[in-house]
């Protein structure tokens, strides 16, 4: 089973990025983002309470996020494998990711982090937000936050994969083409 962490910054292209690899590999998608969306749109309690944390521009916390990612999981076992796309977020949800895989009788096959200067994360987020809607890509104060936010709680997670000898790094500007065949050199070797 293919199982691949797309990595980086908010407004790195792992959404885009993850298209094309669903569609090239047949692999399953797991996005936390997507996961948040629909439980937001649905009104449910986890919406509700990821909503509180995500308007502050903050981690929603592991116990929620796990829960969330594990059903999406059982739901995907017969798959070619998953990308898990802006997930873990924390080395605490590294380490349950890899519990919950060795569980399943599978594990990450690798980590591939986009590396994006971070005035480009912030010029891209904000033309994000002008076309999506998304009220977090419209706020500079709130995407200052997430870009730190990620820094101090996210980045660690590249050193968690890359102590096992998981983590490649690929240079995120440039055309959405040339930066697939990058991922995809790096995916094939998996």
């Amino acid at each position: 089973m293919l199982n691949i962490v797309l990595f980086g910054p908010p407004g790195a292209g792992k959404g885009t990025q993850s298209e094309k690899l669903i569609e090239k590999y047949n692999i399953e998608h797991i996005s936390t983002g997507d996961l948040f969306r629909k439980h937001l749109g649905e009104g449910t309690e986890l919406g509700k309470l990821a909503r509180k944390y995500m308007d502050e521009g903050n981690l929603v916390p592991d116990e929620v996020v796990i829960g969330m990612v594990e059903d999406k999981i059982n739901h995907s076992l017969d798959a070619n494998g998953v990308i898990f796309d802006g997930f873990p977020r924390t080395v605490a949800q590294a380490e349950a990711l890899d519990a919950l895989l060795t569980k399943k009788g599978t594990a990450i096959s690798g980590m591939i982090a986009l590396e994006v200067p971070e005035e480009e994360l912030k010029n891209r987020l904000m033309e994000r937000g002008k076309t999506s809607g998304r009220v977090d890509d419209q706020d500079e104060e709130k995407i200052n936050n997430r870009i730190k936010v990620y820094n101090q709680e996210t980045l660690p997670v590249a050193n968690f994969y890359e102590k096992q000898g998981k983590l490649s790094k690929i240079h995120g500007v440039g055309a959405i083409d040339e930066i697939f065949q990058k991922i995809c050199a790096v995916v094939d070797k998996y």
